[in-house]
């Protein structure tokens, strides 16, 4: 019986070619799942659902496995591979999509293996809901915690069915701009309250350069972008805090609030690796030390110590009720 993965993620590979500040890179290893994959890999056993044609090639699903990455569920088939070209040119905070070729992915169908079924940890990367909605009913049990993603184009196209599977689901991570179109809302809170109505136990909301913060039915947290010198490749920032947030709750298993305050932080330590090279190239060269001194790095960058002894701050008189 094969073992069963801490953790399942199921979405995209692909290959991407991108136009930044920095420059231009073509064919670069890329997709929703890919990059999730390898940032929790370096905190939890991780397996793969996704598809890639006959030009993937051998030495990436061998830089999967060198990792740990369970990729029996990365099936290749004829035909080419999902491509995606963008340009970062006007705003590092947002691709203007030059091109899409979905290729194989047009008529992706996950279908997971019977130790996938039994992942504790699930997280449905952005690819179709009803298509999420479809993975979620194959586990042999609920798992203990379930996440999405979601864009603009499903918020656009598949609305129903993205609703009826947030309903389904514990945490949803989403962008700003995708959280005020889904809602409707016009403030990132009230937005954040509107979901949570739905049943979410929480919501992540990514803000680029200015972090995220994690609306939990019982509390708020937080957490800012790490503040680097040079953006090279922001292509896999989102889904690299996805993989780092859930990829921490899988090690500890432990969805308390604690927990989920430290993800969110993990989150924004490899988001912040992932945006400082083309592609995976910054994640694949990491080490602990390196993300364990980022992480204090965070702590100390949002440290700071509490009034003591309830005397309060030292508003004047005049002020006091």
């Amino acid at each position: 019986m094969p073992e069963i993965p801490r953790m399942l993620v199921v979405g995209s590979v692909a290959y991407d070619s991108v136009d930044t500040p920095s420059g231009k890179n073509n064919d670069q290893l890329g997709g929703s799942a890919t990059y999730f994959s390898v940032s929790s890999s370096f905190l939890t056993n991780v397996a793969v659902v996704a598809v890639v044609g006959a030009d993937f090639d051998p030495g990436d699903r061998a830089m999967l496995s060198d990792r740990g990455i369970d990729t029996s569920g990365l099936v290749q088939v004829d035909g080419n591979t999902f491509r995606w070209s963008g340009s970062y040119r006007e705003d590092l905070n947002d691709a203007v999509t030059l091109e899409t070729q979905l290729n194989v992915f047009a008529d992706f169908s996950p279908e997971l293996g019977d130790a996938h079924k039994r992942s504790p940890f699930l997280f449905l990367a952005n690819i179709d809901p009803n298509l999420q909605g479809s993975v979620l009913s194959q586990m042999s049990t609920r798992p203990k915690m379930v996440a999405c993603d979601t864009m603009n184009l499903w918020i656009d196209n598949a609305r129903p069915a993205l609703v009826s599977l947030i309903n389904h689901v514990d945490i949803l991570l989403i962008n700003e701009a995708e959280a005020l179109q889904l809602t409707g809302c016009d403030g990132v809170a009230s937005a954040a309250e509107n979901l949570l109505e739905s049943g979410l136990k929480a919501v992540v909301i990514k803000r680029g350069e200015y972090g995220a913060v994690t609306f939990h039915r019982e509390f708020t947290f937080a957490v800012p972008a790490y503040p680097l010198i040079s953006v090279v490749d922001p292509t896999g920032a989102g889904d690299s805090f996805a993989g780092g947030f859930l990829g921490y709750l899988s090690s500890v298993d432990d969805t308390g609030h604690d927990a989920i305050r430290r993800a969110a932080v993990v989150g924004s330590v490899m988001a912040s690796f992932a945006v400082e090279s083309y592609g995976l190239d910054r994640l694949r060269s990491l080490s602990a030390s390196d993300i364990n001194a980022r992480f204090d790095a965070f702590v100390e960058l949002t440290r700071f110590h509490p009034l003591g002894g309830g005397q309060g701050l030292p508003v004047r008189p005049q002020f006091n009720n």
